[in-house]
């Protein structure tokens, strides 16, 4: 623990000092958080409180998310909210990509891997003390962007039956658990990308293809071929649990530290 413990103060003295880092830190979870928000408010001006499934005209696709004798205004709003789960799903995603996909072939460039390579560290060491310092941070403002995100529910007068879904099961898996899950997938893809390209600039190009996936789930559900709930959500996670294993293991039987030592020019 100690050598992955000096890795990851390593790569957060260099990582802050990066205003673009910190400029993505601070500017994309604060979009994430507006937009559902803007969306709640305007909604919830809109509608009367008609009850869901009786004298509301209310779409199919609404009822599917809600629960019956639930107010029509709650119900959309419940529907309207849930386009934007994966977003926070997105935001430990995002963020540690560019970090991780520079950590190995930005400092190679640099010539301050060969050093750090010629240590005693191991391989698995190396890569989770960097896989760590850029999931971590991604981690934490998820978390953060989410506690802000409820505390701004309450100040728009959001009702407390659309709190009392978004505090459910299915979203608290999603951010708690199942975003974590796809950070560290997200990491050590683009660690492994970053150990096999000779520049940073593809390293991250590369692996920002991982958005892909996230946002083919997030047209799918606005045309409703998917409905995100909480045994989907368990499927989900367990499916990364796996990803994430397998993951690692690739990462460090792959890692070539004597060849980055004897071959990179």
């Amino acid at each position: 623990m100690k050598h992955i413990r000096t890795i990851i103060d390593k790569e957060w003295t260099e990582v802050f000092q990066n205003r673009m880092v910190l400029f993505t830190m601070i500017l994309v979870p604060l979009v994430f958080i507006i937009l559902p928000l803007v969306t709640l408010y305007f909604t919830g001006q809109s509608m009367d409180g008609d009850v869901a499934g009786g004298v509301a005209d209310v779409p199919a696709e609404f009822l599917s998310v809600c629960e019956p004798g639930m107010a029509a205004n709650d119900c959309m709003q419940i529907y309207l909210v849930n386009m934007y789960l994966l977003m926070f799903m997105m935001l430990p995603v995002i963020i540690p990509v560019t970090i991780a996909a520079y950590s190995i072939v930005g400092e190679k460039a640099t010539h301050s891997l060969e050093p750090l390579l010629a240590t005693p560290i191991t391989t698995f060491e190396l890569l989770a003390g960097k896989s760590l310092a850029a999931a971590l941070p991604a981690i934490l403002v998820g978390w953060i962007s989410f506690g802000i995100f409820l505390l701004g529910l309450s100040l728009i007068g959001v009702s407390g039956a659309v709190i009392r879904y978004i505090v459910g099961p299915t979203w608290l898996l999603s951010v708690l658990v199942a975003s974590p899950l796809m950070a560290i997938a997200a990491v050590n893809f683009a660690l492994f990308v970053s150990s096999r390209v000779n520049d940073p600039r593809v390293a991250e190009q590369i692996s920002v293809l991982l958005v892909i996936p996230l946002l083919a789930a997030l047209f799918a559900q606005l045309a409703g071929v998917i409905v995100i709930d909480f045994f989907l959500m368990l499927s989900f996670i367990g499916a990364m649990v796996l990803v994430d294993i397998g993951m690692i293991y690739l990462g460090v039987t792959i890692f070539q530290r004597e060849n980055i030592l004897t071959r990179w020019k």
